[in-house]
């Protein structure tokens, strides 16, 4: 245990905060830092190595490195990707990895620097810390030989300290100084906090994670912090993104996700049982209001360089084939334009990639811009590009309603605007110029098939098609469809609110309740509870209030009566049953089945078999 501690806490600009600890058991030869008056300078420093802040970045020579908590997103080498108990990110001076071989090599090349702008770029957003060490053991020893050295000694742990991500700096230096074995050493850490970043996360953490969801207001606040401490918007939704990943809902959902992905990448494919449970994460997601961009960076970072389809996906990527080498034959003079049914073949394509989780279809894509591209740089006609041109943009065209569509149908208090209304005008009617009612039958048709459909989805979307419907036939507006889907999802709202605050009330009851003038006194109760607590403004509507005691009373009866008779006899007719009679939404029932299960400590295993065949 280390015996004597310096710290020393101070700020370099307006920006960033730094914290400097030294450890160590031997008595110190001179004081380790000096500040340069002139250029505002911090130097901390020993024999052979050296640590200066300056008001734009830092500089470093000798050994050590930096290390911070992985963001979620954050490149990672494969070595700790497919590691779950590696969560911090650690970079050693002058080492040098590859990823095939999976090894790392050192050179005494370590001194450089960064400025303060890369550091939370290239690390964490908000915390970094940087390291290295005095050892009279090392003094004779090369840098290289020395970095071999710390990275055997203190990188296991680092990689995997928690202390790291909550900034327990006496522990980290608790847990990292003995292993460094050298009753002669001192470790000298520098922590850089930049605390415009930090604030922005802090109030977006507060407000997340109050009930997953940003009123307009609080949104208006975050807008406001972020231009007054000047934070892009890339560092914005860094921060968002992993912020909403920490939420202890999310984290499960995306951890399991990525664990299944795991899985599949050891072997090599994607089979039919992992391929269900990460569509229906997908669809979770989305109710959750989980980002697709979690989900979709995970896709990204493990799917890279593999190809996980099965051979069952090969007849929609031959077709795509055919449609993309089609435009080629522009060059030998043959007329072979995209037509409208080329397109649909495109656009059909891109929907089972995506159904499948396969990115083969994008990397086609990618594989023909390339082939266009060096074609034209090789002197061919720049209009080789048009017919690309055209089924790009009706596959941007594509992504754009099918991710509003899915959120409108799955995401709760998703907020909707004109704006995008008649973006989603402007795209039904180029898809039904493909062939008539082509958007009914893209989007739509399978949706309402879709049992994850909740009744409030199903308003929404059923609002959207009629809407748009009167709109071209001159007899609605837009904004009339947007006030409806504004009074749709302010119901969901309250129907959401009464659901997680009535049932404790109320549990064990519910006959009570069957009598009017309570259940209008337990109204009149609520709502002024929920108007005290500024979670709803007007009056609950008296059709949403029995039509939640109505949904308790049959989570009770499944809960108590059903659910146990169907895992002691594994009865998927029963279960199938109450889900289509109930009136109750699949995701609803499913979260119940899941907090039952972890609640009495049954294997999760077991319901994913009840399940297995009906979703």
């Amino acid at each position: 245990m280390h015996e004597r501690d310096i710290r020393l806490h101070g700020k370099m600009g307006d920006r960033v905060e730094y914290f400097v600890m030294v450890a160590g058991t031997a008595d110190y030869q001179q004081f380790f830092f000096n500040i340069v008056q002139d250029d505002d300078n911090l130097r901390i420093f020993s024999a052979g190595n050296e640590f200066t802040l300056s008001p734009e970045g830092i500089r470093h020579q000798g050994n050590g490195g930096n290390f911070c908590e992985y963001m979620f997103g954050m490149d990672q080498p494969s070595s700790d990707l497919f590691k779950l108990e590696i969560i911090n990110r650690l970079v050693m001076y002058g080492a040098r990895s590859d990823n095939k071989a999976g090894s790392v090599s050192f050179s005494d090349l370590t001194s450089g620097g960064e400025t303060y702008g890369n550091i939370f770029l290239d690390g964490n957003a908000v915390c970094n810390y940087f390291f290295f060490v005095h050892s009279s053991q090392m003094l004779s020893r090369k840098l290289k030989s020395q970095q071999e050295d710390l990275v055997k000694r203190v990188g296991k742990l680092l990689k995997r300290s928690e202390s790291v991500g909550t900034e327990r700096d006496d522990t980290i230096v608790t847990e990292v100084f003995p292993l460094l074995k050298d009753a002669t050493s001192q470790l000298f850490i520098v922590k850089l906090i930049n605390h415009k970043h930090r604030e922005y996360r802090d109030l977006f953490r507060e407000l997340y994670y109050n009930n997953k969801y940003i009123a307009d207001d609080d949104f208006d606040r975050l807008v406001k912090l972020a231009e007054t401490n000047g934070i892009d918007s890339y560092q914005q939704e860094r921060m968002r993104i992993d912020v909403m990943y920490r939420h202890p809902a999310n984290k499960r959902v995306v951890d399991e996700y990525r664990n299944i992905l795991l899985a599949c990448n050891r072997k090599g494919e994607i089979s039919t049982l992992h391929n269900a449970r990460l569509t229906r994460l997908k669809k979770l997601s989305v109710r959750n209001k989980i980002p697709a961009a979690l989900l979709h960076t995970l896709d990204e970072m493990l799917n890279k360089g593999r190809n996980l389809a099965s051979s069952a996906e090969q007849d929609y990527l031959a077709s795509t084939r055919e449609v993309l080498q089609g435009i080629f034959l522009r060059e030998k003079n043959i007329e072979s334009a995209i037509d409208h049914e080329d397109m649909l073949k495109l656009i059909r394509a891109k929907k089972s990639a995506l159904e499948n989780s396969d990115n083969s279809f994008d990397r086609l894509m990618i594989e023909a811009s390339k082939e266009c591209d060096e074609k034209i740089r090789d002197g061919a006609d720049p209009s080789l590009l048009t017919d690309l041109t055209y089924a790009v943009t009706y596959l941007d065209r594509f992504d754009t309603v099918a991710n509003f569509v899915s959120q409108l149908a799955f995401m709760q208090n998703v907020r909707v605007t004109v704006k995008m209304l008649l973006g989603v005008l402007e795209h039904k009617v180029a898809f039904d110029k493909l062939k008539k009612g082509c958007f009914h039958d893209l989007f739509i048709r399978e949706l309402f098939e879709n049992v994850y459909l909740g009744r409030f989805g199903r308003r929404k979307v059923t609002a959207l098609m009629d809407g748009l419907a009167g709109i071209e036939a001159g007899t609605s507006s837009i904004e009339e469809l947007h006030r409806l889907l504004n009074q749709i999802d302010q119901e969901e709202y309250i129907s959401i609110v009464l659901l997680e605050h009535i049932p404790d009330r109320i549990r064990g009851f519910y006959a009570k309740f069957d009598i009017k003038s309570t259940q209008e006194a337990l109204r009149r109760e609520f709502t002024d509870e929920l108007k005290a607590k500024k979670q709803i403004q007007s009056d609950i509507p008296d059709h949403l209030f029995t039509e939640t005691i109505l949904t308790l009373k049959k989570e009770a009866m499944y809960l108590h009566t059903l659910l146990p008779t169907i895992i002691s006899e594994c009865n998927l007719i029963l279960r199938e049953d109450f889900l289509k009679n109930s009136g109750l939404d699949r995701f609803y029932v499913e979260e119940l089945e899941r907090d039952y299960f972890e609640k009495n400590g049954l294997d999760i295993e077991d319901l994913y078999q009840i399940r297995k065949g009906l979703n």
